[in-house]
């Protein structure tokens, strides 16, 4: 018993060390470097991939000392899911040739993932004489590597805070092969900048130079970036897959160059630009945030008006900068008068160089009193980027002038004369002269008998008895109609029970789900049993035993086998409306005979 009991002991153990182990395993960080051969002719070439499981950051390759770079790197990245299982690789690849004969050290290369700093080991390269026949001609994916180049175009590398930096995307393309298309992998966040596309509407191939060769390129992309945050600041780099034809060696029956499909991926590579704080030598104290090149206004609709009377005063600034970033100044107006919240109004066009346009404020002014009401002159100040130097702007005193309307207390105080003083008549004027030919009219008076409303008071009853005896005749007539009104009572009942049924149509689960819950609903309604208990069987009984129809029994019975077969055979929508019309026939047959 106890050597049973140690066995199972150790084969449990066995087992969690293993499972254990294959856990440890999955977690290992592996970063490897492998090289196509480790002899090679001074005429051949040696192709370097630094291959990790894990993505990482801060890649550094080794110096290649006693060879050069004619390629890379190249990006790779595989990742798919298998039995549950996430598998990662991700490859950076270099075509080295030889510079001198000899024996060289490709040393080193380091990369950080996780926060920890992995590095490869270091691995020996012999180099001989040439060789008559080198054994490692360009393949189709050394071509397409050193044939695509996807660059990110900084305007600014050194802009102000809330500066507007444009970064174009450009992908050169070599003209011995042909691009056919593009999917994004990976695109960039743009972390603590505002940022804003500018879309690319058509890819049109212009010709360029890439390091002094003659290349092809078409923008992909285009953003207008603008800083929120002082110092370095990371623009992440973008990702794409490349689909490309690249020509082969060989020749088809007609003597044409066979083309082949590969894709290769490509990256634009991290940017880094430097973000300059605002100076605070000679900073306004109502100083905003605005950075640009600005003008600015207060305008009023109108200046002179009455009392109760309203005038729009618009708080405008226009010009080129970061427009939908700062707040408007706000005018001091007098308590005097009623003011609403303003209402925002922008118009602004994004380009490659920034956002231009104009922002304002509009505000609603009622005045509830006559005088004289200035609008002081504000200031509004923004940070001029190509200067260096801060701007303040002043806008034009306003005079509001309210010709009619009451006085207010405070206006009589100012002026002098005490609310509560009477006027003074001037002399001459205290009098009148009677009028001669006064135009009095006598007052007229009304007397309820014999007026109309009294006529039509005494005869509105007996025009009401005709309309009374129609209506009753009418309803009459309906009662009589009691298969009519069965009808009518069947067909609401139909619908009753078939709402939820109608509302998915075109549904086909939740229409039979609804359909089949309707029926029953039904029966459970008229039976006062629970019908979704029972079987097919058992239903036909109930209702023959109702002395139901047997063909709308049979068609009961067939509305319920189609519910059942909706599960699993696909029905059109047209046999669904032909279902939904024979449940609400039956329904209707079945309520008359119940």
């Amino acid at each position: 018993m106890h050597r049973l009991r140690g066995k199972i002991a150790l084969f449990l153990a066995a087992i969690f060390f293993v499972a254990h182990s294959s856990h440890a395993q999955d977690d290992e960080v592996s970063f490897e470097m492998n090289l196509s051969k480790e002899k090679l002719g001074i005429n051949e070439r040696l192709r370097v991939e630094f291959t990790m499981n894990k993505d990482g950051d801060n890649f550094t390759p080794p110096p290649f000392e006693g060879f050069k770079v004619v390629m890379g790197p190249s990006q790779s990245i595989s990742s798919s899911w298998i039995n549950g299982k996430r598998t990662f690789s991700k490859t950076y690849s270099y075509i080295l040739v030889p510079t001198a004969r000899g024996n060289f050290t490709i040393n080193q290369a380091t990369i950080e993932i996780g926060g920890e700093t992995y590095k490869t080991l270091s691995k020996t390269v012999e180099v001989t004489a040439a060789v008559d026949k080198p054994s490692d001609q360009k393949t189709v994916d050394d071509v397409a590597d050193e044939s695509l180049h996807l660059v990110a175009e900084v305007s600014k590398g050194n802009p102000y805070l809330n500066e507007a930096v444009t970064v174009i995307y450009k992908l050169y393309v070599s003209p011995n092969i042909s691009v056919t298309n593009y999917r994004p992998l990976d695109n960039p966040k743009y972390n603590n900048f505002w940022s804003q596309e500018i879309p690319v509407t058509k890819h049109t191939a212009q010709n360029g130079t890439y390091e002094g060769k003659p290349y092809r390129y078409v923008i992909l992309k285009r953003m207008v970036l603008y800083p929120q945050k002082a110092g370095q600041l990371e623009i992440e780099p973008l990702s794409l897959e490349i689909f490309v034809d690249v020509p082969t060696n060989r020749r088809d029956f007609f003597g044409g160059r066979i083309y082949t499909q590969t894709s290769k991926t490509v990256s634009a590579g991290r940017r880094t630009i430097n973000v300059k704080q605002l100076p605070e030598s000679g900073k306004p104290a109502n100083f905003g945030g605005a950075v640009g090149d600005f003008e600015f206004s207060v305008t009023a609709s109108k200046t002179q008006l009455n009392a109760s009377e309203s005038l729009q005063a618009v708080v405008e600034v226009s010009g080129k900068g970061n427009l939908k970033l700062f707040q408007l100044p706000e005018p001091e107006l007098p308590s005097s008068l009623e003011v609403y919240e303003p209402e925002y109004e922008e118009n602004i066009q994004t380009y490659t160089s920034g956002m231009e346009g104009k922002v304002s404020n509009n505000y609603t002014i009622v005045p509830s009193f006559r005088g004289k009401y200035p609008i002081p002159s504000i200031p509004f100040s923004y940070f001029n980027p190509n200067t260096g130097k801060y701007v303040t702007l002043n806008s034009e005193e306003i005079n509001i002038e309210v010709l009619e309307g009451p006085t207010s207390a405070s206006s009589n105080a100012i002026t002098g004369t005490p609310s509560n003083q009477q006027l003074v008549v001037p002399t001459g004027k205290q009098f009148h002269f009677i009028k001669l030919s006064p135009n009095l009219s006598p007052i007229g008076v009304n007397y309820f008998f014999g007026s109309n409303t009294f006529y039509l008071l005494l005869f509105a009853p007996l025009l009401l008895i005709p309309i009374a005896i129609f209506s009753f005749k009418k309803r009459e007539a309906i009662a009589r109609d009691v298969e009519g009104n069965k009808v009518k009572q069947a067909n609401k009942l139909a619908k009753k029970y078939l709402s939820t049924a109608k509302k998915e149509l075109g549904n086909k689960e939740a229409f039979y789900v609804a359909l089949e819950k309707g029926l029953h609903n039904y029966l459970k309604a008229k039976l006062k049993i629970e019908t979704s208990e029972f079987s097919k069987e058992k239903i036909t009984s109930i209702l023959q035993d109702k002395k139901i129809d047997t063909k709308d029994v049979e068609g009961f019975i067939a509305l319920l086998k189609s519910c059942e077969m909706a599960r699993y055979s696909p029905f059109s929508d047209v046999q669904m409306q032909n279902d939904y019309d024979k449940a609400s026939e039956v329904i209707s047959n079945l309520d008359k005979q119940l």
